[in-house]
């Protein structure tokens, strides 16, 4: 029996639980907290931040292959244990060039792929300049440790460039001096695809997503988009560039964006499982987190596509400061037909905090009737889930 050591233990870890039983792998977790989710379901735990790297040498000691649940680490701290023999998949090498959103940028671009505009932040006489070339608005990103739309602002003037910069709340949490400046894309939509990639290379793709925002942060996801076959193939096309040339061994989420145009953007790469594809585990013959631990563990992979004719996913997010269980609410949404409620356990709401999900499995009659549709679920979900 595998062994899988998981840097993480949120609800991507938590939600690994029914593959590795089905899989036959224990999963062993680093994680700070005895209230993160995947505490619950993990063979052990090592109870330390996701960072300590003397934490993971302990991690290493209990299991023959450590993943990874979130890319919040200390890579040069694993590189050493990485030249003891500790053996992480994907390969840090694989990491390096994305964990620093510039460093990402700076290597999509590279590899030829196409992305928005963008500089590194530096001097103010220079920062002028560029927004100058960019024009208003620009988008302001941190470099690392940003997530859920945390770390990025969309930036009006330069009024309010100076007022984020001198934000105590933003610069204790982000280092000013680690931003980048893009352009900002007045996309038509968002979109997203999931792809892994085996030990021997090979390469297999889920369906492309549609994803709604919500001040930066996702609130629901659409499979598949009712895009061109030619902008699918073109996707599809990304994601092999960009896992080959990485040579990955696991999952990865790839967030793009859609011009009025028609033409395709790289937005963001997350190394790991991945929001946008939480659908999976209702409506696909093998799941995002499922084909992760098969990728990692040296397994065949399995079958990424629909068993159904497309499904609606709602995030479950947080909108007070609250331990409730949220059950009345939960249960009116279960009784919604083909709805899967997933519900992480977290001890604590907070306001935009990633509770649960929801996934409503369409048929091909309602698949038809399109966006519009799957918007309505969406809306009959967040309805009982949002106090009016």
């Amino acid at each position: 029996m595998k062994r899988v050591g998981v840097i993480g233990g949120g609800q991507l870890a938590w939600m690994m639980a029914d593959a590795a039983q089905k899989l036959g792998v224990e999963l062993v977790i680093q994680t700070p907290s005895q209230d993160d989710p995947a505490v619950s379901i993990a063979k052990e735990t090592v109870f330390a931040p996701v960072d300590d790297a003397t934490a993971t040498k302990i991690l290493a000691k209990k299991c023959d292959i450590i993943t990874f649940e979130n890319e919040f680490v200390n890579l040069q701290a694993l590189s050493d244990l990485a030249e003891q023999g500790v053996y992480f998949r994907p390969r840090l090498e694989a990491l390096a060039p994305l964990l620093d959103k510039y460093h990402q940028r700076c290597y999509l671009r590279d590899l030829g792929l196409p992305v928005p505009q963008f500089f590194p932040f530096d001097e103010v006489e220079n920062i002028k300049s560029k927004i100058e070339y960019l024009g208003f608005p620009v988008v302001l990103k941190s470099r690392r440790h940003g997530y859920d739309g945390q770390g990025t602002f969309i930036i009006q003037n330069f009024a309010t460039l100076q007022q984020k910069l001198s934000d105590e709340t933003i610069t204790k949490t982000f280092n000013p001096s680690l931003f980048l400046l893009e352009e900002f894309i007045p996309f038509e939509r968002e979109l997203a695809i999931i792809a892994a990639r085996s030990v021997e290379g090979e390469i297999v793709t889920y369906p492309v997503v549609e994803t709604q925002q919500e001040e930066q942060v996702c609130r629901r996801v659409i499979a598949p988009a009712q895009i061109t076959p030619n902008q699918v193939a073109e996707i599809q096309a990304i994601a092999h560039t960009l896992l080959n040339s990485l040579e990955v061994v696991g999952i990865f989420g790839i967030e793009l964006f859609i011009s009025a145009d028609g033409k395709i953007l790289v937005n963001e790469i997350a190394p790991r499982t991945h929001n946008s594809g939480h659908f999976s585990l209702d409506a696909c013959e093998t799941s995002q987190f499922e084909q992760h631990l098969r990728a990692v563990c040296g397994f065949p992979l399995g079958n990424p596509a629909l068993q159904c004719a497309g499904a609606v996913m709602v995030n479950l997010l947080g909108y007070e400061n609250s331990h409730s269980d949220y059950q009345s609410q939960r249960q009116q949404i279960a009784q919604i037909p083909q709805a899967h409620v997933h519900w992480y356990g977290k001890t604590q709401s907070r306001p935009g905090r990633k509770l649960g999900h929801v996934t409503v499995l369409l048929d091909d009659q309602n698949q038809e009737l399109g966006s519009v549709y799957a918007n309505g679920i969406a809306h009959t979900i967040e309805s009982i889930w949002y106090p009016r």
